[in-house]
């Protein structure tokens, strides 16, 4: 039995700060299927989390100079409606939830000019010591920073359109306990 899934409009979606766009959609995105091909979903996709990150206080100098990061551990893109060229799309980011080391986030790309939400790429991404390349806990600063973010994402009004198959894992001895 899969459970049922209940979309968010396009208005619920456009109240989340907005991470980039409107973007009109170029004839290069196009593939052989006449609408925007997979890899550019991926990539506006990647490239909202990316920006909500850096608000978040991932920047270059935050690599650079605390040697850590966010690495993407899994990630699923889910279609619901097709983009075509000349389109003008948007995209949006919110927190689904946190832990100490790990963001469970979702961006939302949205079809501007028929009002409709086209596409989620939902992300784990663990917080990372760029020097062990080990899981790590973020840091004060970083965790008011996604606790502010999760505060204006959070309260939406509607549940995130997870896959139900990700999330965040409690890590469990080999007892199990």
């Amino acid at each position: 039995m899969t459970a049922t899934v209940t979309l968010p409009t396009y208005d619920q979606v456009v109240r989340l700060p907005r991470e980039f766009g409107p973007l009109v959609v170029p004839p290069e995105f196009k593939d052989a299927n006449g609408h925007m091909n997979i890899r550019h979903y991926l990539d506006l996709g990647a490239e909202a989390i990316d920006t909500a990150f850096r608000r978040i206080g991932l920047t270059d100098d935050y690599r650079a100079t605390r040697q850590q990061s966010f690495f993407t551990a899994e990630h699923h893109l889910k279609y619901y409606t097709e983009v075509h060229v000349g389109h003008q799309i948007s995209a949006y980011f919110r927190i689904v939830e946190r832990s100490d080391k790990i963001i469970h986030g979702m961006a939302l790309l949205v079809d501007d000019t028929t009002e409709t939400l086209a596409n989620t790429l939902e992300v784990v991404a663990p917080h990372v010591d760029l020097t062990t390349r080990r899981v790590v806990a973020f840091a004060s600063d970083i965790a008011e920073a996604v606790d502010r973010e999760l505060a204006v994402t959070e309260p939406v009004g509607w549940p995130a359109p997870v896959c139900g198959v990700m999330g965040i894992r409690a890590r469990r001895d080999i007892a199990g306990r």
